[in-house]
């Protein structure tokens, strides 16, 4: 395959275009030759064999050929229906009188011997659909087993290509907020570049690189820039593609792409999402013929089978690496791990930066703030929230992107999309009045984060929310901001209870939160003197989506009841300093419930104009220090 012309990539099992068409032309072959062997129909009427000899008797004809079972006639007239030529079929068993009655009328009699239909005419068409029949069988069979033209054949024929000066080159300078995995995987670089220069001092680069993390990390990215840097042909693939209904399929493919790898060597073979082929065996119900087992046995026996020499890396990337077969992970394998966390803010800067290049952004600086606005995304996210504010801006017609469009865009990627929602003004009153029991806890609450801004807009599932920007990333989570996120999340509750007098669903998913919350405190981190260091967890986590899997309690029931006790008390010890805090500043949280009411969205400065008109409690901006910050007045 040439450098820089890579091949056309097969689209997958479906017929191409020409093989559908030569199906057709043969189809319509088979139905001329049928039609010319079994020759045309003459232009002659069928008749009763009765009515045919009563037109002898009649004297009506004046010629008869006789044939094996049929009589045909030609008459002295020509009708204006059937013309002058008529047929019919003789008795099975003859007529006797039929040639007496001939001879005695002096009809010119001619006896044909039965010509009759070649058995070939018969059974030609059905060869050529019997033979269409089965090459059809066969092109189906080798889409699906890999063969030319198949889908390992469009994998290995249309999925990689050496980068060219014709073709977009991605490298680590399109990679941000991962430079320590740059740094792993840009040891092979110099491999693949001089293979040689390892062989002499008896060196061996890992084969095999598995790379983990999040959905969204750059896991596919980072691999695609190893490629480009190194400039070498790229065989990328994802795992669910080597399974199919046969068994022996994958194996099949697995075997085909590193031949195709080896023949090209130097090069990367990028396998995703690898935790769909690599789950440990012996789970599955097929036992040792799993057809998926069978693909990660042949993947395991291609792994080994790689020699000192064979410049080929193998890189694969899953979120579920504890799902994984042990056999896979073992040194000699996928024995170098690389894992791509989240971005802190610096990173998410500099992910912002790169996807914002092309962006005509108002004010560079805007990107600061969502840098620090934007906890937990990864750069997919950061690249999506982009795209949203360009597409706000499209909207308006303008020609550049705002702040208000990256904040948009930022609400609309956490919360959804704004609803429109007719809400009656005692809800509206309520929802504002949950709203500010929310901020004004957050903002007199030393340890809680900086508040960005409250609003009462339905977005998505919510009608309304708090947001706060953490001022640094927290690795660690220690345990009075632990209680500062109970106090705000239950404030919520707590303000409707005191101002109105009567609680709501509204406060359904702060409570549930603040319940996980504090189950965590007591099960898991030991924040509880009674209970002290000990897990007592009934679900383990996704190591990187932080949802729980449900396992079977091994703690006695006493102990579980024990663990429900300290959590009613934290939380029932939360939503009483939440109403202490509201009940000490009800005046300035009744100015912002009216405030809230008839803006329906503060800003920080505007919250802070009314829970601290005169200046006397300091709540930061994400840029300041934590240090910074007083106490709230008593």
């Amino acid at each position: 395959m040439p450098d820089n012309e890579p091949q056309k990539q097969n689209k997958g099992p479906g017929l191409p275009q020409w093989q559908f068409g030569i199906m057709l032309a043969g189809f319509l072959l088979t139905i001329l030759v049928w039609s010319t062997l079994i020759g045309p129909v003459p232009d002659q009427t069928v008749l009763p064999y009765s009515e045919i000899k009563q037109m002898i008797r009649d004297g009506r004809v004046s010629s008869a050929i006789l044939l094996e079972h049929e009589i045909v006639i030609k008459t002295n007239e020509s009708s204006a229906v059937g013309g002058d030529t008529f047929r019919a079929t003789t008795p099975p068993q003859g007529d006797p009188d039929l040639l007496q009655l001939l001879e005695d009328r002096q009809i010119e009699v001619q006896a044909e011997a039965p010509t009759g239909t070649s058995i070939f005419a018969y059974i030609l068409p059905w060869i050529i659909i019997l033979g269409f029949y089965l090459w059809l069988q066969r092109r189906m069979f080798s889409n699906v087993a890999g063969g030319p033209g198949g889908v390992a054949g469009g994998l290995l024929g249309g999925r990689f290509a050496k980068p060219s000066a014709t073709h977009e080159t991605i490298t680590f300078d399109d990679v941000a907020g991962q430079d320590q995995a740059k740094k792993e995987v840009a040891e092979l670089v110099e491999f693949l570049r001089e293979p040689e220069r390892f062989d002499r001092v008896g060196a061996e680069v890992p084969h095999g690189v598995l790379l983990v993390g999040p959905p969204g990390t750059g896991k596919t990215l980072l691999a695609k820039a190893l490629a480009g840097e190194a400039d070498v042909p790229f065989f990328s693939t994802s795992g669910s593609e080597f399974i199919e209904i046969f068994v022996g399929v994958g194996a099949s493919r697995v075997r085909k792409m590193f031949e195709a790898a080896r023949k090209e060597a130097p090069s990367i073979i990028f396998i995703d999402e690898l935790d769909s082929i690599g789950r440990t065996r012996g789970t599955g119900l097929g036992g040792g013929h799993d057809e998926r087992e069978q693909t990660l046995n042949q993947i395991l026996a291609e792994l080994d089978g790689f020699a000192s020499r064979d410049a080929v890396v193998v890189l694969a990337a899953t979120n579920r690496p504890d799902v994984l077969d042990p056999a896979l992970l073992r040194p000699g394998r996928f024995d170098r791990h690389v894992t791509l966390n989240l971005p802190d803010m610096t990173a998410r800067r500099a992910i912002l930066d790169i996807h914002a290049r092309e962006l005509p952004l108002q004010d560079p600086e805007d990107l600061d703030l969502m840098a620090a606005g934007t906890p937990g995304f990864s750069g997919a996210d950061l690249k999506n929230l982009l795209n949203e504010a360009a597409i706000n801006a499209a909207r308006r017609s303008a020609d550049m992107i705002t702040r208000k469009d990256l904040g948009d865009a930022r609400d609309k990627v956490i919360m959804g999309t704004v609803r429109s929602l007719a809400i009656r003004p005692e809800e509206k009153h309520r929802l504002a009045v949950h709203e500010a029991g929310h901020t004004a806890a957050a903002y007199y609450t030393p340890e809680a984060d900086p508040l960005y801004k409250v609003t009462i807009i339905p977005r998505g599932h919510a009608l309304g929310g708090t947001h706060m920007l953490p001022e640094c990333e927290r690795h660690t989570l220690d345990e009075d901001y632990l209680r500062s996120q109970l106090v705000t999340l239950l404030a919520g509750r707590a303000a409707e209870n005191l101002l109105i007098g009567t609680v709501s669903s509204g406060a359904d998913d702060d409570i549930r939160r603040a319940t996980e919350l504090a189950r965590s405190m007591v099960a898991r981190w030991g924040m509880t003197k009674d209970i002290g260091p000990v897990d007592l967890r009934q679900s383990d986590e996704h190591p990187f989506l932080g949802q729980s899997i449900a396992q079977p309690r091994d703690h006695a029931d006493a102990t579980a009841a024990q663990v429900d006790t300290e959590v009613i008390r934290l939380l029932k010890e939360a939503e009483q300093k939440a109403t202490e805090i509201l009940s000490r500043n009800r005046s300035r949280v009744e100015q912002l419930v009216l405030s809230l009411e008839a803006s329906e969205t503060l800003e920080f400065e505007e919250i802070k104009q009314c829970l601290d008109p005169d200046n006397k409690v300091t709540k930061l901006n994400p840029r300041k220090s934590q240090n910074d910050r007083k106490a709230p007045p008593n």
